[in-house]
């Protein structure tokens, strides 16, 4: 009877995944993964289909949900899927956040979310890191609920503390900016990172001002990313410290691509504003600005006045004080 039982709980599933829009392929490797499958009925996995998309979830995405996490359909939608969502909706402000959250990372509603909150939460909080913000983290980057605390966040809390991030909640504030940070590898990835950039001239204080205006930084591939760039910088002319300044303010220059961003605002500053190059070691943030939105309209509306300044009084300001700076009406300057 048994057997008979298990055969049709897993026949009805067959037709539930059809129903759903899966191929062949996809609904063996959903049972594969998850064996547990083969003895829902399909009156579950419907409900439990259902309550996620009357949760927020959009249908279309459900089908990817359930391959990266079969066991979402298995799970009992009273006892342990429900009381999940409530609790990490306690964590948001918006509507759709925890929806978001588990498109992102489905595992979430799996894990025991109450047993490891609290003691995630007062983690977060000896950091120095406010409940709100904490919340925020969590549905941002989902998976930190899954980490350890002894063997994984902790030691990503060592590794910042040695960089000399430890002193007025840096490390909480490193971790706000990029929540994502908590999930590599220290050995393979944040370590191999922090050495090529002290490797480029760096200082231990320069170093702490990167990690903290640009954390996401640290988390960079090195070979991929970070050697490119600075080769890239070598050839344009800067020396040592010149790069070193431009990785100070403006960290992101590392990572952001040559092809499409770097070279076309270097053209620009040079060909056609016929400045020099090491005048954005001043201003490394003129490589934050919009190359067609901010950076070419404000020069053309100077040149056709023969205002000259410097990259940052140019730039530095929003519209409506960048047009009074200049004495600029801002009617005729959209006209133009």
């Amino acid at each position: 009877m048994e057997i008979t039982s298990s055969n049709n709980s897993c026949s009805s599933m067959m037709w539930f995944f059809k129903n759903k829009g899966f191929d062949d392929n996809s609904v063996q490797g959903i049972f594969r993964r998850c064996r547990r499958l083969e003895d829902v009925h399909q009156e579950r996995a419907s409900e439990n289909w259902e309550y996620l998309r009357s949760i927020g979830i959009e249908e279309r995405k459900l089908p990817s949900i359930v391959s990266k996490c079969p066991k979402i359909l298995a799970l009992d939608l009273y006892d342990k899927i429900m009381p999940t969502v409530e609790c990490l909706r306690t964590l948001g402000t918006k509507p759709r956040e925890v929806a978001t959250a588990i498109a992102k990372f489905p595992h979430i509603l799996s894990n025991s979310v109450e047993e490891k909150l609290c003691p995630l939460l007062a983690f977060f909080q000896s950091l120095g890191i406010p409940e709100k913000h904490i919340g925020k983290m969590i549905l941002l980057n989902p998976r930190l609920i899954s980490y350890s605390i002894e063997t994984k966040l902790t030691e990503i809390v060592n590794f910042l503390t040695s960089l000399g991030l430890n002193k007025d909640g840096m490390i909480g504030k490193v971790i706000v900016k990029d929540p994502y940070i908590m999930g590599y590898s220290v050995e393979k990835r944040l370590r191999p990172t922090s050495q090529f950039l002290k490797s480029i001239g760096l200082s231990e204080q320069d170093l702490q001002a990167v990690a903290m205006n640009f954390p996401a930084i640290l988390s960079r591939d090195v070979n991929k990313l970070l050697v490119p760039n600075h080769t890239y910088l070598m050839r344009r002319g800067f020396q040592d410290r010149q790069i070193v300044a431009l990785v100070v303010g403006f960290p992101p220059i590392l990572i952001k691509s040559i092809q499409n961003s770097l070279e076309p605002r270097f053209k620009f500053l040079v060909d056609v504003m016929g400045r020099q190059v090491d005048e954005v070691v001043d201003y490394p943030s003129f490589f934050h600005h919009g190359l067609k939105r901010r950076i070419e309209p404000r020069y053309k509306l100077l040149k056709e006045r023969n205002i000259n300044c410097s990259l940052s009084e140019m730039l530095d300001c929003n519209k409506k004080k960048f047009f009074m700076k200049f004495g600029l009406l801002e009617g005729q300057a959209l006209s133009n």
